[in-house]
């Protein structure tokens, strides 16, 4: 399997003025192609400034990160936009929509900013709006949809512009249980095709879903197969 992401000694800290407050310490992870991964921790264990890394949103103080060969921490603030476009699809817990706009054009929103051509823009979101099973919904706005459908419409606008990784966000934590239990059904059927996905969560059952785990607590990494998980 290809190597796509590697963090080695990975450090992140924040100032509050002159007091250096450490966030992680010393991470190591690598990521191959296929993998379905999850990041497993408490609120302010650091997991949300490892998505934020992971996704480029934010840059490591000290060590080294590579996405699909690309050294991070060598790429000023445009070209980290450019890189997010190019490898990374966000799925957020509250979905994120835009709300007078339909199913449709949420997913072919990241298309616009590729520059693809209205048509190829419509056939590339319908084909993965079809994928993630809402053939019948495309021209119904956000609020015509339940929170699962439009879970996956984000999901299919994340999948659009075929990113390197999916990365998600606790992307169950604004549904009930049931319709948790189906977007995370769909999220191993996009593995299964191939995909690869990381998942950021402090669910235990929702992490069980992944193929591995790893285990944040207080900025330090412990990794676990998914049945060991406790």
């Amino acid at each position: 399997m290809t190597e796509i992401l590697h963090m080695e000694n990975i450090n992140k800290s924040y100032y509050m003025g002159e007091e250096e407050l450490p966030i992680l310490h010393d991470v190591n992870l690598t990521i191959h192609s296929g993998e379905f991964v999850s990041i497993l921790g408490p609120s302010g264990s650091g997991k949300s400034t490892m998505m934020n890394i992971i996704g480029c949103l934010d840059v490591p103080s000290s060590g080294k990160y590579l996405l699909s060969g690309n050294d991070i921490n060598d790429l000023d603030e445009i070209e980290l936009a450019k890189i997010r476009n190019k490898e990374i699809g966000f799925v957020f817990q509250n979905f994120q929509l835009l709300p007078r706009m339909t199913a449709l054009q949420n997913v072919e929103l990241p298309l616009i900013y590729r520059g693809l051509s209205f048509s190829e823009r419509q056939q590339r979101a319908k084909a993965i709006l079809e994928r993630v099973g809402l053939a019948d919904r495309m021209k119904n706005l956000p609020n015509q949809l339940s929170g699962g459908q439009q879970q996956r419409v984000a999901i299919a606008r994340a999948l659009v512009t075929e990113p390197t990784i999916l990365l998600a966000d606790e992307p169950t934590g604004a549904l009930d249980q049931k319709t948790g239990s189906q977007v995370m059904e769909l999220f191993e059927e996009l593995n299964n095709d191939g995909r690869t996905i990381v998942m950021i969560t402090h669910d235990i059952k929702i992490a069980r879903h992944a193929r591995r785990v790893v285990h944040i607590l207080d900025g330090h990494l412990t990794e676990q197969t998914g049945q060991e998980v406790e």
